[in-house]
């Protein structure tokens, strides 16, 4: 159980940070930026339940759940040694990316197949998962990138990819079922 009645610590006044297993990096390093951003995309899709509804609503909800696991999962670095912690570490699972894979499959059965790109926008709902989509493509460029550096969970790097998808699904769900996508026209403006 986490446990904050004291918020500011002043641990990481000279810019550095304590990561899950107590080590502590610099806050600019790969791991913390990777994991920030994970928390920067919590923020946009607390944003986007500001005008969802229904099962939208519902799907966003638990995928910010999820990045808490993700953050959690990315904070807690050398997975080689989990089976030594104290408390074993929280990994983002296999079945949280199944269950995207099948929201997505849900959700794309009310859709008819793009003929060209979306531009970002129609509803207000569709317009903030669109950027929930972006941010949710660099959270994952980050991992990707710090996968090169040291281990990552590959759960982490399968559910980012897969929540991109998610998002851009679920933009044109916003868009009454992709009835008001805005499309894009290319050339339009020569």
């Amino acid at each position: 159980m986490v446990v904050l009645s004291k918020i500011y610590t002043r641990t990481g006044d000279k810019g550095d940070t304590a990561l899950g297993n107590g080590s502590r990096v610099a806050k600019h390093s790969a791991r913390v930026t990777a994991y920030g951003t994970s928390d920067e995309l919590n923020a946009q899709v607390g944003v986007a339940r500001l005008t969802a509804e229904a099962e939208l609503d519902a799907g966003l909800a638990r995928i910010q759940n999820d990045l808490f696991d993700l953050g959690a999962d990315l904070c807690r670095p050398d997975m080689h040694s989990d089976a030594e912690a104290e408390y074993p570490p929280l990994r983002l699972a296999q079945a949280q990316v199944d269950r995207l894979e099948a929201e997505i499959d849900e959700m794309n059965t009310l859709l008819t197949p793009l003929r060209s790109f979306v531009l970002p926008g129609g509803s207000a709902l569709s317009a903030h998962l669109h950027v929930c989509r972006t941010v949710a493509r660099r959270a994952e460029r980050l991992t990707t990138e710090l996968a090169t550096l040291e281990d990552v969970n590959e759960a982490v790097l399968i559910y980012l990819n897969r929540l991109s998808d998610w998002f851009f699904v679920a933009s044109r769900i916003a868009n009454e079922n992709g009835e008001k996508d805005v499309l894009w026209v290319p050339g339009a403006n020569r």
